[in-house]
């Protein structure tokens, strides 16, 4: 076959992938397959592979396959299609069919008595002022302290939050510091909006003072990034001498500290956030999506007041506002203890899921609590992350590779598995199951082809 053979294949495959015959992420045919459907040799299918993997559309790992690869990692590290050939392991998000009825309910009372036309139009950029009072009790719940609900914004989600802020709060190629192991969330802003992410080191208390100290004077970040509560993907909860001692750097160097505290619901008792320590250079994000319902797509942003007026303009600028019937359904959820009722019950599903994990997985090595929604599992063997990801998704078990966490370049063995996807929990004891069974057989001897 000619040089142009595998070339016209390789554009043929690289087609198929654009108009998503092939996804991202899907396992493309054997060498021999498609050979012989071009009519052509295993050798030059090879040579057209090997093509479309210098161009980065696919991926290819010895004994595995070759895979179409996946533009982001965030998509890659969550899957949130759900597939009922699969065991989900892989997505953060509240067991919301426990209360999808309650939720239901609260809908239609809430869209039955929308007789405020305000709710119909356009209206302040920062939300109206009983949403934000709202959002100011929903944190304040959770340990927020807040002057006034002027200081509160309304997002699109959590993530909505993270981005408004470190666009705005940054420069293409600024550095801000997360810890060493971060939602993969956040690096994908960043990579989106050219800024540099350091990872601080950690140890079993979350992220290392001292580090931070080090990481300001040398790369000097426009911003530090702190999931204080059930950090992702560790699990770790900072404790309140960590969090002063954390405070007490940021307050020497000049940088903002952005809180994402989207799991303190599940904290067993209220933690004194790390912003009120630093109220005045300080951010802090919460939301409904998963002590709630990620469909609300209702965010918190609590602000120093003196950048209140700057966030609201660049909202307005951006989206004009978040929806307010939305954020009339949040309220009323919130005023009438709903919200924080359902808050409590997905924080006792985990509580019984992590009983569930560590009586079926207890002879691994993994970093949990007694309320996360996930656990840190670390792979056994000569598994990698990665490579252990491929052979669970082969047999039906979606996990998150810690590869997607991870800030350095390094290959970690470390693998991050939710407990909360699967709604059904005799099929997450299935699943469970099927998971330790693939690390007992694979333990000590790594993965094979």
């Amino acid at each position: 076959m000619s040089e142009a053979k595998y070339i016209e294949i390789a554009r043929s495959i690289e087609s198929q992938i654009d108009i998503g015959h092939y996804a991202e992420g899907d396992k493309l045919p054997t060498h021999r397959a498609l050979a012989d459907e071009f009519g052509t040799t295993p050798m030059t299918i090879a040579k057209a592979y090997k093509l479309l993997t210098e161009k980065g559309r696919i991926e290819s790992f010895v004994g595995r396959g070759s895979f179409v690869k996946v533009r982001t990692g965030l998509k890659r590290a969550i899957h949130s299609r759900p597939d009922d050939r699969e065991w989900n392991f892989s997505i953060l998000q509240p067991c919301y069919a426990e209360h999808v009825e309650a939720l239901h309910e609260q809908l239609q009372q809430s869209f039955s008595s929308l007789t405020n036309p305000t709710f119909y139009g356009y209206t302040e950029d920062s939300g109206l002022i009983e949403h934000r009072a709202a959002g100011m009790q929903w944190m304040q719940h959770y340990g927020v302290q807040t002057r006034a609900p002027e200081q509160i914004l309304l997002t699109n989600g959590a993530q909505h939050a993270l981005s408004i802020l470190i666009e705005l709060y940054t420069e293409p190629g600024d550095c801000i510091a997360v810890d060493r192991w971060t939602y993969p969330g956040i690096l994908s802003i960043a990579s989106f909006l050219g800024r540099q992410v350091v990872g601080v080191a950690m140890d079993d208390q979350g992220m290392i003072p001292d580090a931070l100290t080090e990481t300001c004077r040398r790369h000097k970040p426009a911003l530090v990034i702190l999931i204080p509560s059930h950090q992702n993907p560790t699990t770790i909860t900072l404790s309140q001498q960590r969090r002063e001692q954390l405070a007490e750097v940021i307050q020497r160097y000049p940088l903002w500290l952005v809180e994402d505290d989207i799991y303190a619901f599940l904290n067993t008792s209220a933690n004194q956030a790390i912003t009120n320590l630093l109220p005045e250079k300080s951010f802090c994000i919460s939301s409904l999506s998963k002590a709630v319902s990620p469909g609300l797509r209702c965010g918190y942003l609590k602000a120093p007041q003196s950048q209140v007026e700057k966030l609201a303009a660049y909202i307005r600028a951006t989206v004009w506002l978040p929806p307010p019937l939305m954020f009339e359904v949040a309220g009323n959820l919130i005023e009438s203890n709903q919200a924080f009722e359902m808050a409590r019950k997905q924080r006792e599903i985990a509580r019984r899921r992590q009983r569930l994990a560590r009586r079926i997985l207890g002879g691994q090595s993994y970093c949990a609590q007694d309320t996360s929604y996930h656990l840190w599992l670390q792979l056994p063997g000569d598994w990698q992350a990665d490579q252990f990801a491929l052979t669970a998704r082969e047999r039906g078990m979606l996990v998150s590779s810690g590869a997607y966490f991870n800030t350095c370049a390094d290959e970690t063995k470390s693998v991050r598995l939710s407990l909360i996807a699967i709604s059904d929990e005799s099929e997450l004891e299935r699943g469970l199951k099927a998971l330790a069974n693939l690390l007992e057989q694979e333990s000590g001897s790594g993965p094979t082809g």
